[in-house]
């Protein structure tokens, strides 16, 4: 089954990491991936979001209607910064590897959830 594995942190503060910090950060999480890919747990990779400033936010407006706005208006410190897409046979088996997780600078909690899967009618 597959679990999508949300990375939180506060993108503002990686955002001030020196270039070797990050360099130091990137390179705990490429030794992650090199860990876990090759068994086949990590189903599709994963994505790193740009900063909650380049977002934009869709909501119904009073009528229904979709209103675009610019960046999120939520006042939160922890934002979702990436996803990575695994698979594994249980949510206790995705927990454990997703406590593997190098919660470096920027990156305070994850969290685990099970992909919805529908089929067609």
């Amino acid at each position: 089954m597959k679990y999508a594995m949300l990375i939180f942190g506060d993108d503002r503060e990686w955002s001030g990491l020196s270039p070797a910090e990050e360099q130091d950060a990137m390179k705990q999480v490429y030794d992650w991936y090199e860990r876990w890919q090759p068994t086949g747990k990590i189903a599709d990779g994963g994505a790193e979001l740009q900063p909650r400033e380049t977002a934009k936010t869709v909501r119904a407006d009073g009528t229904g209607q979709p209103m675009i706005s610019d960046g999120p208006y939520l006042e939160l410190k922890e934002v979702i910064g990436a996803v990575v897409m695994l698979e594994c046979d249980d949510i206790d088996e995705a927990a454990r590897i997703a406590a593997t997780w190098p919660l470096t600078a920027g990156m305070s909690a994850l969290e685990v959830r099970p992909v919805m899967s529908r089929e067609q009618l």
